[in-house]
Order: C-alpha cells, then structure tokens, then sequence
C-alpha cells in the first residue's frame, strides 16, 4: 500500500508530505483547489509522462517521491532488476526540472520510465476521472475486459501469433506478385557466389598472407642480418659469448680472493646464458631461412586474386570470407522467399497455430463474459438501476484479427424489457458513470494490486446512488487501500481517513494548494460544506453529524 507521498515544487503544490493508513480515504476541496493535482504528482513516480509544464513557477524542478508497502511480486521483481530494497518497502522518486528534463529513481538508483511503470502496475491502478467516457471506444472495453478476467498473457500471445500469421502471407503474396523481380536478383546473387566460390577466401586469409609476402620478399635482407648477428654473438673470432665467457671465468677467480666479487658475478651469468639462448633462436631461425623466389611469386598470385575480388565488389579485401558467408545467406533467403509450396505451408502452420490459441482464448472469454455480465447486472440494481441489464456480447470476426477471433461489446439495457443495445449508443452520461463504477470496483476486486485510486469516478451520480457508492468503496477499503477524490459527502462520509484539498496565496502573491488531515469536528465542517455549499447552517451541521455517525 502507500505509506507516504511527498511533493514539491509541482503546479500549485510548495510543500506536501501525507501519511497514509490502510482503508478507504477521501479527498475532497472546492472546484480547482487541486485534489486531481495529488493523483497526478502520484502519476509521475509510476511512470507517466511529464514536463516542464508541472515545475511550479519560478523553481528549478519538481520533485516527488512515493513510499510503496512491499508483496511478493515487486520484492521478486527488485531482485531480478538488481535494485536496493529495503526489508519491507519500495521508494519510488521522479524529478523533472524546469527545462524539461526528467529522472527517476527506485530505492535512490536511477531507473527508466519503462521500469518505473512496471512495478507502478503492481503497486496502484489508477481509475481516472473519464474512465467512463473510456468505455465509449471498443478497444478500452476489451482491454478492461481481458485485465478483469486475467486473459492479458493469452491475449498477448494470440496477437503475436497473428503477427507471424500475417507476416507468412505477406511473404507468399510478395512471392507472387515479385517473381520476376525475384528472379533477376537470384540471378545477380548466385553470380556473385560462383565468384567467391572460385576464389574461396578463408577467415584471416588476407592478413596471413600479406605477413608471408612481407617476409618473403625481404628474405636476402632477412639471411644477411641473421648471419650477421650470429657471427657476432657465437661464430667469429672475437665472438660475444666467448669474450663474455673470459670475463667471467676470470671474475670467477676473482670472487675466490674477495667474495666482494660474487654480487658482479651473479650478475654477469645470467646474461651469458640469454646470449646463448638468443644465439640458439637465431641458428634455429636461420636454418630454416631460405631465397624461394617460386613460393613469392605464388604468394603474390594469391594477393593479386583477393585484391582484384575485392576491387570488382567494391570491398576491403580483409571482409571478402565475411561477404562470401553473406551472399551465401542472401541467396538461400531468395531460394526459400521463391518456394511459393514451402511458403503456403508455413502460411497453413502460422495459420493454424493462431487459430488454435484464438479458440482458446474465445473460450476463456466466454466463461468470463457470463461471470461479468452477471456481476455487474447485480451492481446496477444496487446503483438504481433496477431491472437494468448488462451484457458482455462476443461479437464473432468473419477472418479474426489481432486480437482474437471476436470483437468485446459491452451492451446495455436501462431498464426492464427494454433490449441490450450497444453501451456507446443508449447509456446516459449518469448511467454510463454508474456501470463505469460497478465495472471499476468489480474488476478491481479480480487484480491482485494493493492500492486502488478513484479520481472523481463518482461524477454524474447523486443522492441514493451516492450512497451506494460511498458504501461499496468502503466495503473494498476492508481488503485494500482505497483512495478516492470525491465531491460527494455521501462518499466523503464514509472514508476512514479524510483529507481536505484548499487553495491560498503565497508570500509572493502565487496560488498554492495545501492538504491537510481533518479530525472530527472539521470533517463534520467539510461534509456539510459539500452538502449545503458556502453557507454552512445547523440544519446542514445536523445531516453532517448523521452521515458521519452512519
């Protein structure tokens, strides 16, 4: 649940800090005091997009912060995201400053928006103010839909299979419609293949070569300076390693008389031995050293072949194995886009395989269709909606499509013995609030997320109904935390925690809003003012104090 919110600097808010309790707790305020200004700064640290059009005026930034009771699936989701937790809660911050620049952090590490929405997800779900006006577009009455009866995973994956679906009988239509095309690209590919065949060029070919011609041209220079140098160390007269040999049997002697001498000793040895090791690595180099005119000539053959294929293909002559791999590539790619018998079968495959899991999906959506349909037929008689009806309809798709094999309609009746008819076309503004209500606390009650908001969702609704409302978020407040922004009293009255939202003036003449907690005797002050507007009498105090102590 939410434990505690802070925001600064953020449109009309200076400085805000709200602990929270379980239950169900109100907002309420005048018209424009800012109470939809709370969910929205709450918005922002669950991922929503913002800009610099929030940062209050004249201040550098905004920041808000938001601290989250832990459950299962975030602390396993931390875990797998290598993020700080604490024991048993997730803080969630978003900074945007005033030129537009946004940051988040989770448990104070930098995160992204995409992972601030991720575990936002499981920790509030937010049911905004035109929600229902929301249901007035197919697309949301299937996502509500498939969230309430937990098909989203079967839905996702019905939606990737007709993607691969399409895209095989795109293919098959490209095959048909492009074979000549087709053909003459064939052509130019297995041209270029038969070239790099003849010249099979291997990984490192080039490099390896060039080394060898290198040293296979400058071979004279090569034996000259080999002899040279052993001469000098081993096979002249006055060889290095004999004159160095003298030096030390003498200091040898030497040592004999002051062992002063065995540090100049230990010093000298060591470097007759390296000498003579050098001299053996360059008799062993130089008997293997030889003028072989015939393996230059072919050597250079070979380079003059790789540069002259590279030049023709416009490459460096290093990435002709690369390119010899891709052309090979290329043109099994073309051989198998012109196999219109292999394409039509994966096209039948793809086909099959989404049809398999759209069927299961209808089915699940069926089942879950009759359970909705009911639950929220008895939530419209509760709302004065007697003998009204609602009905999810599966409406059937001649081919399928994205999203299944059928269309999601939600369909209404008002009253008794009057026919279903599309929701968008037959609720009234109140109505439509209404069923958007049962529909929210409905499917609120199938998700597993512990923190549940309204914002204003009780617009267009009044009197008896009202207080139905207010009862049925409280009755939800028993098993999660609810928070709601409301102008009712009735739903204001039934709140275990109680927030009032006021504008004022600054020092420096600015508009700024404040919250503040209201005991009893205040909230008995605030539930009258929304029963009798500015002017408070004893008649409104009285119903007050009775709403209150219902």
């Amino acid at each position: 649940m939410l434990r505690h919110l802070s925001i600064r600097d953020f449109v009309i808010v200076a400085t805000l800090d709200i602990d929270f309790d379980p239950g169900f707790t109100v907002f309420s305020g005048e018209t424009g005091a800012g109470k939809s200004i709370l969910i929205d700064a709450l918005a922002l640290t669950l991922g929503a997009r913002g800009d610099a059009s929030v940062v209050r005026t004249d201040q550098a930034r905004a920041d808000i912060t938001a601290e989250f009771s832990t459950h299962p699936l975030v602390v396993q989701w931390l875990d797998e995201h290598a993020l700080t937790q604490d024991a048993d809660s997730v803080m969630l911050r978003r900074v945007i400053d005033s030129n537009g620049r946004s940051r988040a952090f989770i448990n104070g590490t930098p995160a992204t928006l995409a992972q601030l929405r991720e575990v936002g997800e499981m920790l509030v779900d937010i049911h905004g103010q035109h929600a229902h006006q929301l249901l007035m577009r197919p697309d949301a009455q299937r996502e509500l839909f498939d969230t309430h009866a937990q098909l989203l995973d079967t839905a996702g994956a019905v939606n990737r299979l007709w993607r691969a679906m399409r895209d095989a009988q795109q293919a098959v239509e490209t095959a048909q419609t492009r074979d000549r095309e087709l053909q003459l690209e064939r052509e130019r590919l297995a041209w270029q293949l038969s070239e790099f065949d003849k010249l099979a060029p291997q990984p490192g070919e080039w490099e390896e070569v060039s080394a060898e011609h290198h040293r296979l041209s400058h071979s004279a220079s090569l034996i000259d300076g080999v002899q040279g140098a052993l001469g000098a160390l081993s096979e002249s007269d006055e060889a290095m390693i004999s004159q160095l040999g003298a030096i030390i049997s003498k200091v040898r002697g030497l040592a004999d008389i002051d062992p002063a001498l065995n540090d100049v000793l230990a010093s000298l040895e060591p470097a007759e031995i390296q000498l003579q090791e050098a001299s053996y690595s360059l008799s062993h180099y130089a008997q293997r050293l030889e003028l072989d005119p015939d393996r230059l000539a072919q050597v250079e053959r070979r380079m003059d072949q790789l540069h002259s294929t590279a030049r023709k293909f416009r490459l460096q002559p290093e990435s002709l194995p690369e390119e010899h791999d891709e052309r090979r590539r290329q043109l099994a790619a073309l051989d198998a886009a012109a196999d219109l018998d292999a394409l039509n079968a994966a096209a039948e495959k793809a086909q099959g395989e989404y049809l398999a899991q759209a069927k299961v999906l209808s089915k699940a959506r069926a089942k879950a269709a009759k359970n909705l349909s009911k639950a929220v037929t008895e939530g419209m008689q509760e709302l004065s909606m007697a003998g009204g009806s609602f009905d999810v309809a599966l409406v059937p798709l001649a081919e399928g499509g994205a999203n299944g094999l059928e269309q999601i309609e939600f369909r209404v009746a008002g009253h008794a013995g009057v026919a279903l008819r599309p929701l968008a076309k037959v609720a009234s503004g109140g109505e439509l609030a209404r069923i958007s209500l049962a529909l929210a606390v409905i499917a609120s009650t199938a998700s597993p997320t512990p923190t549940l908001i309204f914002d204003e969702v009780d617009t267009g609704i009044g009197g008896g109904v009202a207080e139905v409302v207010g009862r049925l978020l409280h009755q939800l407040g028993r098993d999660r935390q609810v928070l709601c922004v409301t102008h009712l009293p009735q739903v204001a009255a039934r709140g275990d925690q109680h927030f009032q939202v006021a504008k004022s003036s600054d020092d420096a003449g600015g508009t700024v809003s404040t919250v503040k907690q209201l005991d009893r005797a205040k909230r008995v002050e605030e539930v009258a003012r929304m029963l009798g507007g500015l002017e408070i009498t004893a008649t409104t105090r009285k119903h007050a104090k009775e709403m209150l102590a219902a």
